[in-house]
């Protein structure tokens, strides 16, 4: 039955964001469907929200029907040569994760402490240390509510690119499930991560087992304040707020130039499969003179003292403080290095940067 929630700061890892005129807890993907036609039939507006970790929600709150989705449950089918994990929408990713570790099963691994739903990853095509879910996903179940139907669509048909996918931006398709390939020898996807590497004592490319890549890919995640803690203000954040630019060779070379007349350490950067380059948006962050905590110790919304890419609640924060923040860095990194950073996670309703 729809109910009403107090605030939205409730279902989200920020903990901001105001009340919902109404709310329909969705158990299992009839659930789901149910609520999502029952909404469209009344005109209603709607915002369909599974962990909450990647929302950015108005003080104000929505004026539609919310759908939380609460679907649990993975089931494993045995091939030739691996396996293929089927998972709920709702199930907590991190728990899906864990679980397929527990089950001999690797290609997850390294995608640990991520918090948020199972059906949440192939929309922002997520990803870390050296691992995105367009390598492992073979596809999702979703409702189209363009058409009330139900489909399967191949992953290779959700333009899945770096943190982004068909699905992102659009609310016209709602995902109930996904499926993804996975491994059956216990061991890990190879070791393609520099830092995690290190971490590993093994040399990139290396396959180790799964469980240890898991257990250190949460030991790099928690000393950056990524693992969701409630008692712990650093992880209240979307995670990392700005995806990592990608621009032309001549616009690298420049900031390269700039940082150096600064007389500061260079900004790391990565080659693209198309001749681009990936700059890391945690480093233009700090170059351009965010530091950790910024602005200030009192402030209620601020840098993580953890990581330059999580902008945190500490607790008494409000949304339009948050992109207040939001805007303030985004600027300081365009004044001095030319590069405008995007925001990673949804901006529900009147939230713009």
């Amino acid at each position: 039955m729809p109910t009403t929630v107090a605030s939205l700061a409730e279902l989200t890892t920020l903990h901001l964001g105001g009340p919902a005129r109404r709310l329909v807890r969705a158990s299992d993907r009839d659930a789901i469907v149910t609520a999502v036609r029952e909404a469209d039939a009344a005109g209603e507006r709607l915002l369909v929200v599974g962990g909450g970790s990647n929302l950015v929600v108005p003080d104000d709150g929505f004026d539609g029907t919310v759908v939380r989705l609460e679907s649990r449950g993975h089931t494993v089918t045995h091939e030739d040569g691996g396996a293929l994990l089927e998972a709920e929408a709702g199930e907590d990713w991190d728990s899906l994760v864990a679980a397929s570790v527990d089950e001999g099963l690797g290609g997850l691994e390294c995608l640990s402490g991520i918090p948020g739903s199972t059906g949440a990853t192939p929309v922002q095509n997520v990803g870390a240390y050296g691992v995105e879910v367009a390598d492992l996903l073979v596809d999702v179940t979703v409702l189209d509510r363009r058409t009330g139907a139900v489909a399967t669509v191949p992953a290779a048909e959700l333009g899945l690119g770096y943190r982004t996918s068909r699905l992102k931006g659009a609310d016209d398709e709602i995902v109930l499930a996904a499926r993804f390939r996975v491994t059956t020898d216990g061991l890990s996807a190879p070791v393609r991560y520099a830092e995690l590497a290190r971490v590993l004592y093994v040399e990139p490319g290396t396959r180790v087992p799964a469980a240890d890549a898991r257990a250190a890919v949460l030991e790099l995640r928690r000393g950056k304040g990524m693992v969701l803690d409630e008692a712990d203000h650093d992880t209240w954040s979307a995670g990392s707020f700005f995806t990592n630019p990608v621009v032309g060779k001549p616009i690298a070379d420049e900031v390269a130039r700039r940082v150096a007349a600064l007389d500061q350490r260079p900004v790391t950067a990565w080659p693209t499969d198309d001749g681009r380059v990936k700059l890391s948006a945690a480093a233009l962050i700090e170059r351009a003179g965010v530091s950790r905590g910024y602005p200030g110790p009192d402030a209620p919304v601020r840098v993580s003292t953890r990581h330059t890419l999580a902008l945190t609640n500490r607790g008494e924060g409000t949304t339009a403080q948050l992109l207040d923040l939001a805007r303030d860095v985004r600027d300081r990194v365009e004044a001095a290095f030319g590069v405008r950073l995007v925001p990673e996670p949804v901006l529900v309703g009147g939230c713009a940067l």
